[in-house]
């Protein structure tokens, strides 16, 4: 053989066994951590000791795919910022900005009944308690470990969100807009019968005062509250003096999975609240985007709206909030991650766009309980 093919040969053989060495010695450089259940959120979401801290010292980044262990169960989940960093129904591990731990969470899901770890059961008022399923309870230990260094890096960049709560920030924004409040008016919907909007009561987004505001100015007499307790909403400053206060409401405290029990039988009571209670209807959340967002499409395709309306709706949210325009790459992203998805899963379908909606909302109402007679009277209350 020739011994400039040998020299070369030889070369390539020790480039690579230095770099499967040094690929080997990083992949030992990532610790294996573990922590108990610090918290189950109300909408599932498991936050465990794990610290942040913790995590970057173990190496670990934003991007990064781990695996997690937990009870006899193993999953491979990128670890992220923000829930809306994954797709809708997805899991991931969460080292959220305000946070000192991590959580382990299903965007729009309930990761805590998804995963059997705890039942949740609602109470008086529309309260809930968990009860950790047989076998399990909080000292349950979660194993994370490095499964793929940078797996979902490109993903998560292209999905990096954030907003500010400073009016001042939003200049070009008017106060409705700021308050993510708007009128609903897809196809079939009666004029100025539905609204959208964040929270008019929570102050922690400090939207609420333009939101309360514009309740006012457009006349609202039906309040749809997907986020708070009666309790909770107590507990706002300024709210016994609010126009929200003084109006018809009904309070729900839902969680973000759709596909649960818990959430359809308190969207049964709202759909049942608004047929008793005819007039200029109210619905939100707490940022008016999740639970909002799926609450209005699935009403908006019950009267009749078409895919595309009802997504243009759905995503003029996030111009409001992050300034995601159409046309851009991440406003397609976020379509087909949330919105989409979201309906995919709700739904129990493999395709939406071109299926037929009208139908799908009917029985979606209908499984969670609502007769016939019922869903055209709630038709009739959003026609008039």
């Amino acid at each position: 053989m020739n011994k400039k093919i040998i020299a070369t040969v030889i070369c390539l053989l020790l480039i690579f066994c230095f770099a499967a060495c040094g690929q080997q010695t990083e992949e030992k450089n990532y610790e294996t951590l573990s922590g108990a259940i610090e918290e189950i959120s109300k909408y599932g979401n498991v936050k465990i000791t794990t610290t942040k801290e913790m995590m970057h010292s173990g190496g670990y980044e934003f991007g990064d795919i781990v695996t997690i262990s937990f009870a006899d169960k193993k999953i491979d989940v990128p670890y992220c910022a923000t829930y809306s960093d994954v797709d809708a129904g997805a899991a991931g591990l969460f080292g959220r900005y305000d946070d000192e731990t991590v959580t382990v969470a299903v965007n729009v899901g309930d990761f805590a009944t998804i995963y059997g770890i705890a039942e949740k059961r609602t109470l008086e008022d529309n309260a809930y308690e968990w009860v950790y399923c047989e076998g399990i309870d909080e000292n349950l230990t979660f194993t994370i470990s490095m499964k793929q260094k940078r797996g979902y890096y490109n993903q998560y960049i292209i999905r990096q969100l954030s907003y500010s709560d400073e009016r001042e920030d939003y200049p070009h924004l008017t106060d409705e807009e700021f308050g993510n409040f708007r009128v609903v008016s897809t196809f079939g919907m009666g004029k100025n019968v539905l609204y959208r909007s964040a929270t008019p009561v929570d102050p922690q987004k400090n939207r609420n005062v333009y939101v309360d505001a514009a309740a006012m100015e457009h006349g609202i007499t039906v309040i749809i509250d997907l986020n708070d307790s009666e309790e909770t909403l107590a507990s706002f400053e300024g709210y016994e003096t609010s126009y929200f206060a003084a109006t018809d409401h009904i309070a729900l405290n839902m969680g973000l999975d759709f596909t649960q029990a818990d959430f359809k039988e308190k969207l049964k009571k709202a759909f049942e609240y608004m047929i008793e209670n005819d007039g200029v209807y109210l619905i939100h959340c707490l940022e008016g985007k999740d639970r909002t967002g799926f609450v209005v499409a699935l009403l908006e395709f019950l009267m009749g709206a078409s895919y595309d309306e009802a997504e243009a709706d759905y995503m003029i949210t996030y111009y409001n909030y992050y300034g995601v325009k159409k046309g851009e790459e991440r406003y397609d992203i976020i379509a087909e991650s949330n919105f989409e998805k979201n309906l995919l899963r709700s739904f129990g379908v493999e395709e939406v766009k071109n299926a037929d909606l009208k139908k799908l909302a009917f029985d979606y109402i209908s499984e969670i309980g609502l007769t016939e007679r019922e869903i055209e009277a709630l038709k009739a209350n959003l026609a008039s």
